[in-house]
């Protein structure tokens, strides 16, 4: 078992939170509150809930990653909210979707293997 921070789904989840703190800079005042908070607390939770699976035994793994990858799909749709609301760039949201696929391919994979693996 690696150390959480040294996973690639790990790096890859601070880069989506340091976009996503560019995402709450570019939020109008009036939506920074109640849409930018909450990109950047999913994210973070995220950040938790990668490190939870990686220190867990297998059979509370798979939890992690099932409520990892409902963060993911939440980040999605406020991300895309906000690109249709026009609060985000173009270039933010394409860096974006390109970090959330990665996540996501990453916590699929974790999520098989955890799920294959035997109960001890």
């Amino acid at each position: 078992m690696a150390l959480h921070h040294e996973l690639p789904i790990y790096r890859t989840g601070t880069s989506l939170l340091a976009l996503a703190l560019k995402v709450q800079e570019q939020i109008p005042r009036s939506m920074k509150r109640s849409l930018g908070e909450k990109i950047t607390q999913h994210c973070v939770d995220m950040l938790d809930l990668m490190a939870l699976a990686n220190a867990s035994k297998h059979e509370v793994r798979a939890g992690h990653i099932e409520e990892l990858l409902t963060k993911h799909r939440a980040v999605t749709v406020l991300l895309r909210v906000s690109f249709d609301s026009r609060y985000v760039s173009p270039k933010l949201w394409a860096e974006s979707i390109q970090l959330l696929g990665s996540i996501g391919k990453q916590a699929g994979g974790w999520l098989k293997s955890a799920n294959r693996a035997p109960a001890a």
